[in-house]
């Protein structure tokens, strides 16, 4: 069992909870867009037509325009409006949040459990920080 407190030292102290157990399944692309994304070829994963694979924020913010969403301003709940957020090193995007309605953000770490948790909670050594924070407005039901 790995201890999430050791890799994101941010959760120590913090209401995070985990809502589901480790799986292989899905990425935390997957959680926050509904499928298993990434853009390198060798994995044979999906990837939006028209949008190029390449590891980039530019490509992530791309693919995530294809289902409706647009840059904003900050990690504040919007009424109607569902938010995701990516997290990037110096080098490229290293993960995606999704917000929840009541404001927490939930995350799929790698193959490791799903959490609920504060945005910032994740930033650190493992994710890098939030570069990125996008919206779309959410179906009328």
């Amino acid at each position: 069992m790995v201890d999430l407190e050791s890799l994101f030292p941010g959760l120590r102290g913090s209401m995070y909870q985990i809502t589901s157990p480790a799986a292989g399944a899905y990425n935390c692309i997957a959680w926050a867009a509904g499928r298993w994304w990434w853009p390198d070829l060798m994995l044979q994963r999906y990837w939006p037509a028209g949008v190029v694979r390449v590891e980039s924020l530019t490509g992530f913010q791309e693919a995530f325009g294809t289902l409706g969403y647009t840059l904003c301003q900050d990690e504040n709940l919007e009424p109607g409006f569902e938010k995701i957020a990516m997290f990037a090193d110096d080098q490229a995007p290293q993960h995606a949040a999704r917000q929840l309605p009541n404001g927490r953000w939930t995350s799929k770490l790698g193959e490791l459990e799903d959490i609920e948790h504060g945005l910032r909670d994740l930033e650190g050594v493992e994710y890098g920080k939030v570069v990125v924070l996008m919206k779309r407005l959410l179906p009328v039901p």
